[in-house]
């Protein structure tokens, strides 16, 4: 642990919604059907310095963190996990002692969602969810993160039924991301209709080049300052950041079809130095290219 103080929220450039229980309790005495499972807590926390929580009585919602970048700890039940960038984790709704934290050096990056309902019990014993299960390793979320902003922004609307309601289908879709992530590799093209669904695509398309926000900003005529800020406001990253998380992507996928090799799948993302690609592939995802291979295979 370290000497700063602890934090369970205050970030710079964080997003946090509580829902009032009150109004939950409403919503599910009115339209129990609708509300199996529903949302408590929503929230983004960057560099999440000094980030720390402490559960003693364990918590009655399930709790589910994608960890973007850096890395963060946490204890269950007398066992501790540690947690690496493209990792998340879902810890069950349990009494159990809980606490996690952001890593002292390399601090976590996190979204994360809280969910409950009368039935999460059996719901969590339906998709295997225990108190031991460990971290999970996947490619890169990008349809997580776009759920997650579509949910986040649905709750900032306001906490009528059919918001509420909206969330809770879409927190299906969440889960199954990083459940069942094979099924979702092959992401849809985003509408070409505004600038960040242009500059995405245009990433995709050219995949194995190097871009720079110089270049991303002049083909839509903005300032670097003004075309970083609103990729930043729509996206959660930098362009560059953003840009590397797709190319990074595609090498888990590479890898998890283990229809490349190495220095292939470097080439195929435009990295002409196999070594300097495995040191970034490391950086964002936690392992190397071959240890993820390996892991993938192991968990198959």
């Amino acid at each position: 642990m370290s000497n700063g103080v602890k934090r369970r929220d205050g970030f710079i450039g964080e997003k946090l919604i509580n829902v009032p229980p009150k109004v939950l309790e409403e919503v599910k005495k009115n339209e129990p059907e609708l509300f199996p499972v529903y949302i408590t807590q929503i929230g983004y926390f960057p560099k999440a310095s000094f980030h720390y929580r402490e559960r003693r009585r364990g918590c009655s919602d399930n709790i589910l963190i994608y960890c973007l970048q850096g890395k963060g700890h946490y204890i269950l039940d007398d066992k501790r996990y540690e947690v690496n960038s493209n990792q998340f984790i879902i810890i069950p709704a349990t009494d159990k002692y809980m606490r996690y934290w952001a890593d002292k050096d390399d601090p976590w990056t996190i979204y994360w969602v809280h969910y409950t309902g009368d039935g999460i019990d059996a719901f969590n014993r339906a998709l295997h969810l225990s108190i031991a299960n460990g971290p999970v390793l996947i490619p890169f979320n990008e349809k997580a993160l776009e759920i997650w902003q579509y949910i986040y922004q649905t709750l900032e609307m306001g906490y009528s039924t059919e918001n509420l309601c909206n969330a809770s289908f879409c927190l299906y879709h969440l889960i199954a991301t990083f459940l069942f992530p094979q099924k979702h590799m092959q992401t849809s093209r985003v509408d070409d209709g505004d600038i960040i669904a242009k500059t995405i695509n245009s990433m995709r398309d050219n995949i194995n080049k190097k871009l720079t926000v110089e270049a991303m900003a002049a083909s839509h005529s903005l300032s670097v300052s003004h075309f970083s800020t609103l990729f930043r406001k729509a996206t959660g990253m930098p362009p560059i950041d953003y840009f590397i998380h797709i190319k990074m992507q595609k090498a888990c996928q590479l890898l998890y079809n283990n229809v490349s090799k190495i220095r292939d799948v470097a080439t195929d993302l435009g990295y002409d130095d196999p070594y300097y690609f495995s040191r970034i592939f490391k950086k964002y995802i936690g392992s190397s290219p071959e240890q993820y291979r390996l892991n993938i295979k192991s968990s198959a």
